[in-house]
């Protein structure tokens, strides 16, 4: 609960700090890893450092937690915590280092607005950073725990079983356990970070969903090409298509994710590119399962050839005696797959059948989950019943705000990159 004595204090100087808070959040991380450099080995992904989206997915989350601290006190936005707190277990984060980013984080707010931070002025800011602080602290022991593991364990090596090319840039690796440790099957919709080594030694992470059910002995995930101009560009998703093959180890985290299906309602899954990921593993769950749930697909494509693990899904849902697909490629209504309807252009919502009370599964480029969202509240959808997963920083935290964030208009990153507070 924020203090009557600091939220007088975080309610007048929120605007400034709001004003500033992208040149603070980039002043706060050129610094720590000036000091830190070691956090670039495992921990940050310095893709997003350097495209300097994950400066603002967190100056978007400092903002939001203090203004719900303002409007309201005695509570804090839970659903902001719980989607960076299961990122920071999916790259092994500890208590330690909230202390690391406190001393520096502080430097950069003295740093950028100078005399305006007054004894009173830090005081009532450190508060904030606090319990935002032991609020995510707290959230990642119970997953730590919940996992049976502490952060130096979420590790374990695997071995790459199979390699299939699902399109020209999109390759899917299924991966068996060598080790006799205890493994707890994941939940539809979580993804696991996966840490490559790279030329220069370090290492780098990166979160792909889990594209099909696991037994435990087994995962599966699916990696697109990154690439700028027609050449390969992203540091990971290229070294996983070409130097990664049946036989050698990869690390895994263990799987995290705070998307995760619902099993007892109606779902329709909204899916653009590679976006389909969470999707087919929330299907092959279903399918897994015997659902006989009204289930409903919506997939966005180039075409026909784009679209990644499409004969999974179609056979997953030929499982499914309720189910329904509806695809639209932007080259022309023309499919060959067995699917309830073939449309041209971009997503039109109105030319589909949605079941009642259903609840909504979003991902692909940030533009497309917005305008799906926004067509969904139109029609009368809750927004409790609306979900949506983020590759890379959530610059959008459409559960928390009404207005995307800066910087939101781009496609989807390489794998995700860690929560918007590391």
């Amino acid at each position: 609960m924020l203090s009557e004595r600091s939220r007088p204090v975080i309610e007048a100087t929120l605007p400034v700090v709001a004003e500033n808070i992208e040149e603070i959040a980039r002043r706060f991380y050129g610094h720590m890893f000036s000091a830190h450099p070691e956090l670039f080995d495992g921990t940050f992904n310095r893709g997003n450092q350097a495209e300097g989206t994950q400066q603002v997915a967190l100056a978007g989350s400092v903002a939001v937690f203090a203004s719900a601290l303002v409007k309201t006190p005695e509570q804090v936005p839970e659903r902001l915590l719980t989607r960076i707190a299961h990122k920071h277990v999916s790259l092994g984060i500890t208590p330690a280092q909230y202390d690391i980013v406190h001393e520096h984080l502080f430097w950069a707010i003295v740093d950028v607005l100078g005399d305006a931070v007054t004894p009173e002025v830090a005081a009532a800011w450190d508060e904030v950073y606090w319990l935002m602080a032991y609020a995510l602290i707290n959230m990642e022991r119970g997953l730590y725990s919940s996992r049976g593991v502490r952060p130096e364990t979420v590790w374990r090596p695997w071995q790459v079983e199979r390699k299939v090319r699902e399109t020209d840039d999109v390759v899917t690796f299924v991966v068996k356990r060598i080790d006799d440790r205890l493994v707890k099957t994941s939940l539809p919709g979580q993804y696991v970070t996966v840490q490559m080594p790279t030329a220069d030694g370090l290492h780098q992470p990166r979160q792909y969903s889990l594209t099909r059910a696991d037994d435990g002995e087994h995962r599966q995930f699916s990696v697109k090409r990154i690439r700028s101009n027609g050449k390969p560009a992203g540091e990971v998703s290229n070294l996983l298509h070409d130097t990664v093959d049946v036989g050698d180890t990869v690390t895994l985290s263990l799987p995290f994710g705070d998307v995760v299906l619902d099993d007892s309602r109606p779902a329709v899954f909204a899916s653009a590119g590679i976006g389909i990921s969470p999707m087919a593993g929330m299907l092959s769950h279903l399918a897994t399962a015997g659902s006989r749930l009204d289930l409903t697909l919506l997939h966005a494509d180039v075409d026909e050839s784009s679209w990644a693990l499409r004969q999974q899904v179609l056979g997953d849902v030929r499982k499914l005696p309720n189910s329904s697909v509806h695809v639209w490629f932007e080259r022309g209504a023309e499919c060959s797959l067995p699917v309830d309807g073939v449309h041209g252009g971009i997503m039109d919502l109105s030319a589909v059948q949605l079941p009642q009370d259903a609840v909504y599964y979003l991902c692909g480029p940030l533009p497309f989950m917005q305008a799906v969202r926004s067509a969904l509240v139109d029609c009368g959808v809750p927004p409790r019943d609306i979900q949506y997963e983020v590759f890379g920083p959530d610059l959008w935290q459409a559960d928390t705000v009404t207005t995307p964030a800066p910087g939101t208009d781009r496609d989807l990153d390489e794998g995700r990159s860690g929560g918007p507070a590391r």
